[in-house]
């Protein structure tokens, strides 16, 4: 049965070793069955992270099913009822690190593909694999690697389906359709040190920063749009001062992030933040990082395909959602304009005990397998 099969090789790569970025061995187990289904397997690896990209086919549209098998540490395997890398049933749940984010997706991303193309061997278009070992990391060797490499040689997708788990309460009731982007800034604040009985002597940079930072913190910078919130601007850490009670501090250290939506750029909020503490008369320096560029998939194919499918398989009427942190969705969107994210029950990831449903595995095989069908037969 497709459901035993998502479950067995769910257990199988569960029980790889795959500490970012480190893959394990997980990508042998799939590249060996990709390979069994007529793909044409290659990898890209970069840096000792480990990247797959396999593709059966050459026509459009070209489908792609995304994810990355790398997870983060288990944390205290004492505090763990079962080995993390012991793949456990228990009560109807699947334990292990991975279990949820995102091996269970692998796994129902393959044995959706096997039977929609023992169905459909000679289907319509495209189909791919992009995997990683270094999405849960500094994520700079992964996808964005694969990326690179695709975007020189001309080969673009049309729609892309990472595995990241966005279910909320349960199997198929959020479809992440975009990401904000992320802006970090660090800024220093410049003053003059002193005794502190001596204020006239010396200049304090908080005080001196305090009515930018207030500004900065209320500013309303965008509206957002019907489907993400107006962007945010919330500081990380602040630091000045030696420590001792009697010194007025000679600087002053801010670390600060912008969630940003598609209402803005990342040069209009530099733009605007520069303004602002240079209305304010300080003296500073700023240093700017993208971490990560906003993307968007509105109302389209690959979004009506999966809202029926969902529908189709489970009932459930499921929500388009842009919250949460960043994904690689961030990088394959340069490539491909219709990019969502489908997956399991997300309470658990990152946490002691990660498990899945072992019902869930099926269901999300079923409904991988029947976008495929829509959008490639």
């Amino acid at each position: 049965m497709p459901g035993d099969a998502t479950l067995d090789l769910s257990e199988q790569l569960i029980a790889c070793c795959s500490i970012t970025p480190d893959d394990g061995g997980c990508m042998p187990i799939i590249e060996a069955r990709l390979k069994r289904m007529g793909f044409t397997c290659e990898y890209i690896n970069r840096c000792g992270v480990t990247n797959l990209w396999a593709r059966r086919g050459s026509g459009r549209p070209l489908l792609c099913l995304a994810g990355h098998t790398d997870v983060v540490p288990t944390g205290p395997r004492d505090q763990w009822q079962s080995d993390p890398f012991q793949p456990t049933r228990r009560d109807g749940l699947l334990y292990g690190r991975g279990a949820a984010d995102m091996k269970g997706s692998l796994a129902a991303f393959v044995t959706a593909s096997e039977d929609f193309i023992a169905a459909h061997p000679d289907h319509a278009g495209s189909m791919a694999f992009l995997l990683t070992s270094d999405e849960e990391g500094d994520a700079v060797d992964g996808t964005v690697a694969v990326i690179e490499a695709l975007a020189a040689r001309g080969e673009a997708m049309d729609f892309c389906i990472i595995g990241e788990p966005t279910s909320l309460t349960q199997l198929g009731d959020t479809i992440k359709n975009g990401r904000r982007g992320s802006l970090s800034g660090k800024l220093m604040v410049k003053g003059v040190q002193g005794h502190i009985a001596y204020p006239h002597l010396a200049k304090n940079p908080i005080h001196l920063a305090a009515p930018a930072i207030a500004e900065l913190a209320s500013r309303v910078w965008d509206q957002g749009n019907e489907f993400f919130p107006p962007t945010t601007w919330q500081i990380s850490n602040i630091h000045a001062g030696t420590g001792a009670n009697n010194v007025i501090p000679g600087s002053l250290e801010i670390q600060f992030n912008f969630r940003f939506a598609t209402a803005s750029t990342p040069n209009q909020l530099q733009m605007q933040t520069v303004e602002i503490l240079d209305r304010h008369g300080l003296e500073y320096e700023l240093a700017w990082t993208l971490g990560a560029k906003p993307f968007l998939t509105g109302r389209g194919t690959l979004v009506e395909a999966s809202l029926r499918s969902i529908r189709e398989i489970t009932g459930v009427e499921a929500e388009l959602s842009t919250t949460g942190g960043t994904s690689d969705g961030r990088f394959i969107a340069d490539l491909c304009p219709q990019v969502i994210e489908i997956g399991p029950i997300n309470a658990s990831i990152h946490k002691i005990d990660e498990c899945v449903e072992i019902a869930s595995l099926a269901k999300l095989s079923a409904i991988y397998r029947r976008i495929l069908e829509q959008l490639l037969s």
